[in-house]
């Protein structure tokens, strides 16, 4: 068979809407991407020299150019994240620094920039509407900031970095993916003692399908975290919790010599652009605008909250005193979870294990999806489409007027060939068009409490609220309709990107809205009124511990790229353990390194680095927001449409600030999310 024979049969040549997961193999990408690369590049071409240009001509084409290399890249990607294997690690490492280098190549394409910079001195470009007129602005600042006015020697050295930064952050992300899948350790059941019954029945289970007695312990979510907030063995406790610090230091995967090496690639990329620091750089085009005020905003919300985060951890270590007795050691890293839900229950006599029944996976979808029909006006429906391994669902979502406006894919469940986390994604991005509606397709992914023999996927809270807030950023994506592709659904600014997702989880703890799905599997039987008020009041227990934890994330991202150097001689997993260090009830080890393992920041070329403390800002967005939800119907509809009207339907088509106002009638309030989080009272 000639090659190009071969090549008319790649399936990811040959993509329709439901994408062929079923016979996409790894050495079908390599291939792909080539093909791809050299038809993109004829394309570029062609548009930098087109004599005449006008936006339908001219900007419409660049805006999907890279269209279909976008969607085969992400599609091998996320292969090599969900069904990972020697064959998809290589296939992906193959065609990192090919996409990397024409990514440059495009933004630093002379003849694209000169005909760029001649269409915006047009008539044609003066009378743009709006969302045409942001479209060419944003543009023109991207081609500045990805190097288009640097001389020759200047994108040489871009191109080395960028290309550079792809791999070694790819090797990042590949390291903590193979360190944590890498771990297990079989105990005897009479170590679980106080492990709920349905972990030892999946964790014997798990062992029985390894061929071993006993219990297989790995380090997904769904088992190391009931381990160390249930398990009497402090020594097991300890083991697994000193093993989870391990990820991404062991040998053959140690990430800690590869941490300077991308802070110092990342800062002479931000440098050689004219900025002062990576922060600056990727904050430019965000709502914090700079490194400055963005550390600014951790550090206020650090100080309004450190008085009760005190005040928590002097509650817990009283009575961890007098319960263990007054010989017993000072609580460690592996010990806080497991006292604190000692002490949650004692206080509140509540258990969060006591909400699981009520919480089947179907269950929580069906009601999830029907708060989306109430409120937002779409409705989803199961449907069918290859899927890359068999838990794999997929949906339609159809508006009002019954148009398919999307599509997208689930996989809730962890397996050793997945990365953990839970995340959302963009397969193709559709919207209106002349003739009519291109529907979009999205994904998301997680890693929840799976099924067990014959009892189903059941979740906790806080696992619920994750599929909410998945489910979010997949309304932005689906609700778009924005007729530019780059500016459409989450393509928003980062610090804006998670009010859609985190504004979902505000529906889980309304009464209203769990009454429509969280039932008991076996029972049918809605939530005890008395199990939802003992919910309510400990919601916010320990509130200031857990964000506190955040702040430490963000605050540990933002001293690594705005003040840390790293061409000094300080150590970059010194400097992060140290600023961690406050931010923790329990005395870090002096080679704590959980920055080692922290993907969200270093598993790709930018990602959230330099904009953790996004989460937290977007949070100050959605707990202000939702106040209009709570004041005029979590249900209404009207309200539900001005948020779509505002929000999810709006991309990028307009600064994030101005949509902000346009839905609330005004900035947002600092305070609401303390108040929330009862840090601030309520008044």
């Amino acid at each position: 068979m000639s090659p190009d024979a071969v090549l008319t049969q790649n399936p990811l040549l040959n993509l329709g809407f439901k994408i062929p997961f079923d016979r996409i193999r790894p050495e079908h990408a390599e291939g792909a991407v080539d093909t791809l690369l050299a038809a993109t590049q004829e394309k570029l071409e062609r548009l930098a020299a087109a004599p005449e240009r006008d936006f339908a001509g001219f900007m419409d084409d660049l805006d999907t150019l890279t269209d279909q290399l976008d969607t085969v890249n992400t599609i091998v990607s996320h292969l090599d994240g969900v069904v990972t294997s020697d064959g998809w690690k290589a296939a992906r490492k193959a065609i990192i620094p090919k996409v990397s280098e024409f990514r440059t190549m495009l933004s630093l394409h002379p003849g694209l920039w000169t005909a760029l910079k001649a269409y915006a001195a047009t008539p044609d470009a003066a009378a743009l509407d709006p969302v045409q007129a942001r479209h060419l602005k944003l543009t023109i600042d991207d081609f500045r900031r990805g190097g288009a006015d640097l001389p020759q020697e200047g994108r040489d050295r871009l191109t080395a970095l960028n290309t550079r930064l792809a791999g070694i952050t790819n090797d990042f992300g590949k390291n903590v993916l193979d360190s944590t899948a890498a771990y297990e350790l079989y105990v005897p059941t009479e170590r679980l003692a106080g492990v709920p019954a349905r972990v030892q029945d999946a964790t014997r289970r798990d062992a029985q399908e390894h061929g071993q007695d006993g219990h297989r312990l790995t380090l997904h979510a769904p088992v190391y975290l009931p381990v160390l907030t249930y398990a009497d063995d402090r020594d097991l406790r300890r083991e697994l919790w000193e093993a989870q610090q391990q990820v991404g230091r062991q040998e053959g995967r140690d990430n800690r010599p590869l941490l300077r090496e991308i802070l110092a690639l990342r800062r002479e990329k931000a440098q050689l652009l004219g900025f002062r620091d990576f922060a600056d750089y990727v904050l430019e085009d965000r709502m914090a605008g700079g490194g400055a005020a963005a550390l600014k905003f951790e550090r206020d919300l650090e100080d309004r909250t450190r008085p009760a985060f005190e005040q928590e951890n002097a509650e817990l270590a009283v009575y961890h005193r007098a319960q263990a007795g007054a010989d017993a050691p000072e609580l460690a890293a592996w010990d806080v979870s497991y006292w604190a839900e000692k002490q949650r229950k004692a206080k509140y006599d509540f258990d969060e294990e006591q909400l699981r029944p009520y919480f089947p996976m179907d269950s929580v979808l069906s009601g999830l999806f029907e708060i989306t029909r109430r409120v937002f006006g779409v409705s989803v429906t199961e449907a069918q489409a290859p899927g890359w391994h068999p838990e794999v669902r997929y949906y339609d979502i159809h508006d009002e007027s019954g148009v398919h406006i999307a599509s997208f894919y689930t996989d809730w469940y962890p397996r050793d060939t997945k990365r953990g986390g839970a995340w959302m994604n963009a397969f193709f991005t559709g919207g209106p068009h002349e003739d009519g509606v291109e529907p979009h397709l999205g994904l998301m992914c997680g890693n929840m409490t799976p099924p067990s023999g014959e009892t189903p996927a059941l979740l906790s809270i806080s696992e619920v609220e994750t599929v909410f807030h998945e489910f979010g950023h997949l309304l932005h994506h689906a609700l778009s309709r924005v007729p530019v592709r780059s500016l459409a659904g989450t393509n928003v600014a980062w610090d804006f990107v998670e009010l859609p997702s985190q504004i979902m989880e505000n529906w889980v703890m309304e009464r209203d809205a769990l009454d429509l799905f969280a039932r008991h599997y076996q029972t049918g039987k809605a939530l005890p009124d008395e199990l939802y008020a003992r919910m309510v009041a400990a919601r916010n227990y320990r509130s200031a511990n857990f964000s506190m934890r955040q702040y430490a994330f963000g605050l540990t991202d933002l001293t690594l790229h705005v003040e840390y150097d790293p061409a000094s001689d300080a150590d970059p997993v010194t400097v992060a353990r140290d600023v961690m260090a406050r931010f923790f009830p329990y005395a870090l080890p002096d080679d704590y390194a959980m920055i080692a393992s922290f993907g969200h920041l270093f598993s790709s070329p930018v990602g959230y680095g330099a904009g953790y403390y996004s989460y937290k800002w977007a949070e100050v967005l959605d707990a202000d927001a939702f106040t209009r939800f709570a004041r005029e119907g979590i249900f209404n509809r009207e309200t539900g449409r001005a948020f779509v009207d505002a929000v999810l339907s709006r991309g990028n088509s307009e600064e994030p600030a101005a949509l902000y106002r346009e839905f609330m009638g005004r900035d947002p309030d600092p305070d609401a999310l303390l108040r929330r989080s009862g840090i601030l009272a309520s008044g």
